[in-house]
């Protein structure tokens, strides 16, 4: 798998990453939303450099103009409910493309740290041949990852895979580099050392889902 990680290049991303972290800033579900949104705009514009892209005649009112286009067979698949705002960022600037949807969270029986994730939604277009952005977040531990994959094998084999995420564990990203395929990659905003025992990133930001649509039962 190639790893994107944009926390190694100084850019705008810093400042939305630092308030989406500030216990502060991230009070503002409206802002907090925003910013997770503006990750994926920029996450989707360098994700786009690596295209392949077709030259396309463009007819204007003083001539004609051959541009490179990107391809129109995108399908962005985001997980809910965290990924609504990072897929309208991806959706900003692929604007073309096809959506599915992914139900997927974490069941902790008796408030235990352990845990299983469970898939209980899947609403997606054929990915057959497609390139498949796949939006996640918060890549944790990379188990609903690893179980959306799974779920996804009825839809059909897309020709190149791309996750994209806001923060991610270090842990997570080695268990997703070792089950997806290798011509996989990964954009990615920041990328941090450690899991607690409930499998939550540290220092993290929170529960993403939470801050951005509020607490669930």
């Amino acid at each position: 798998m190639t790893i994107h990680n944009f926390e190694t290049k100084n850019s705008v991303l810093n400042k939305f990453i630092a308030e989406l972290r500030d216990v502060t800033i991230q009070k503002d579900s409206m802002r907090f939303r925003k910013n997770i949104e503006r990750v994926g705009e920029v996450l989707s514009y360098e994700l786009s450099k690596t295209l392949a892209y077709t030259d396309q005649l463009t007819t204007t009112p003083l001539g004609e103009k051959t541009i490179p286009l990107a391809p129109s067979d995108i399908v962005i698949c985001s997980i809910l409910r965290a990924g609504l705002p990072f897929h309208q960022g991806i959706l900003n600037y692929f604007d073309d493309a096809e959506n599915g949807f992914i139900s997927a969270y974490r069941h902790h029986e008796n408030d235990s740290d352990d845990f299983e994730v469970i898939v209980n939604y899947f609403a997606a277009p054929n990915l057959e041949g497609k390139t498949l952005l796949l939006v996640d977040p918060m890549l944790a531990t990379g188990r609903t990852l690893e179980n959306v994959l799974k779920g996804l094998e009825g839809y059909g084999t897309p020709k190149e895979i791309h996750i994209v995420s806001v923060i991610g564990s270090e842990e997570g990203i080695t268990y997703v580099n070792s089950i997806f395929p290798e011509s996989t990659q990964l954009w990615i905003a920041a990328v941090d050392k450690e899991l607690n025992a409930k499998g939550y990133i540290i220092p993290g930001l929170g529960d993403a889902g939470d801050l951005a649509y509020g607490s669930k039962l």
